[in-house]
């Protein structure tokens, strides 16, 4: 496992080689949950927020502070999370990076079904456009991978806008080594969007690939530490040695796993934001990083 060795640059990320980002963005997707709506990994993501003022409020404020990396999709609220985007922060000044994905159906709250045919890609990449208003989309991920659909024709319609100039960089989600050595084939892939953090490591090898080319290891639900996050465990445990919070020090953790991590923790209050937008500043020593790192080793 590599780690992060502390330097003054090491809260900055060239995405693409080209594209600074503060190493902790915000994931816009939990501002589309409704009051009631299952929370982490089953939520709906269905409807736009009751309290629209208040999300556009929080967007802001996350920019205010230093965030410059915002991540989003058309698949969060059928294209409502876009538009709310766009609604908070365009026009979008050299300190705002915003990254959206295409490749997904919502036919229902509860359905997320890949659907990589090219063409419906380019349209949904359009219609993400309008939406962000925006003439180029800094990051556009592929959402999922459609088995239906031979790869280099999915990865080839992200990059066709590449070369229309409507996208900056292309980016995968949930996908393995070797269909990151695929997409490559079409196009340079600057950002890689799987799930990690402490407590679920499945995604090892795609960390040690991705570091290895210079591509940006973006997780997501990165604060979830599973059994561990109890007063008396591990986690809290150095987050009193280096006086953070537990949340902080999950995020440390990561931060400190390889300098392409780049966690986007989402969250609707401005207190946890700008509590996760702190944990840029904790370092953990190399004995507290591998102390850490148990809790992934004791859940796998």
């Amino acid at each position: 496992m590599t780690n992060n060795a502390n330097s003054p640059d090491a809260t900055i990320f060239q995405l693409g080689g080209d594209l600074p980002v503060r190493r902790i963005g915000y994931g816009t997707m939990r501002l589309a949950d409704g009051p009631g709506d299952p929370a982490g990994p089953e939520a709906r993501i269905w409807t736009a927020p009751a309290d629209r003022a208040a999300a556009v409020r929080l967007l802001r404020t996350a920019a205010e502070a230093g965030g410059t990396l915002f991540d989003t999709a058309d698949a969060y609220a059928l294209g409502a999370g876009e538009e709310l985007l766009a609604e908070a922060l365009h026009p979008y000044g050299d300190g705002v990076a915003v990254a959206t994905k295409i490749g997904v159906v919502r036919p229902s709250p509860t359905e997320w079904v890949p659907l990589g045919h090219p063409a419906y890609l380019r349209q949904q990449a359009e219609l993400s456009l309008r939406r962000l208003r925006t003439e180029r989309i800094d990051l556009l991920y592929l959402h999922r991978l459609d088995e239906n659909v031979p790869v280099a024709e999915q990865v080839g319609a992200l990059r066709q806008l590449q070369e229309e100039g409507k996208v900056r960089h292309v980016g995968l989600s949930e996908v393995t080594v070797a269909q990151l050595d695929e997409a490559e084939s079409v196009t340079p892939i600057a950002a890689v969007q799987n799930l990690y953090n402490l407590a679920t490591r499945d995604h090892e090898a795609v960390v040690e690939h991705t570091a290895g080319r210079g591509i940006a290891f973006v997780p997501f639900f990165p604060i979830a530490m599973g059994g561990h996050a109890g007063p008396d465990g591990p986690v809290a445990e150095v987050a009193r040695e280096v006086g953070a919070t537990p949340s902080q020090t999950a995020l440390a953790w990561l931060l400190h796993r390889a300098p392409h991590v780049l966690p986007i923790p989402g969250t609707n209050s401005a207190a946890h934001l700008l509590e996760n937008l702190g944990a840029l500043d904790v370092r953990l020593t190399e004995e507290q990083f591998a102390r850490l790192g148990a809790v992934g080793d004791a859940a796998s």
